[in-house]
């Protein structure tokens, strides 16, 4: 394991996790302790009484200890904002 010495970590900084967490996959994590993460829902139309897929992107810190790479399943938890785009950091990458 890498040592940890990033401020906006959950467990080794000083970011705390409140609010929803959600399981996503790393679409890309080509930018620098960032990673798009990407997962799918479900959202009714009410005029015809069907649902849809739509997606959900967002941002999310990727800390050095966790390091998500492209393709990875992740668990990204809601925060205080870090950044312009970021208010979610990666807590866990799930092991299949």
């Amino acid at each position: 394991m890498v040592e940890c010495n990033d401020k906006k970590c959950p467990f080794h900084g000083e970011v705390r996790i409140r609010g929803k967490k959600f399981e996503g996959v790393v679409v890309s994590a080509k930018a620098e302790k960032t990673a798009i993460v990407e997962w799918e829902r479900y959202y009714k139309l009410r005029k015809y009484e069907r649902y849809e897929k739509r997606r959900t992107r967002v941002a999310a810190h990727n800390p050095p200890c966790i390091n998500a790479k492209e393709g990875d399943k992740v668990v990204i938890a809601e925060c205080r904002p870090l950044s312009r785009t970021k208010k979610f950091v990666i807590i866990e990458v799930k092991k299949e």
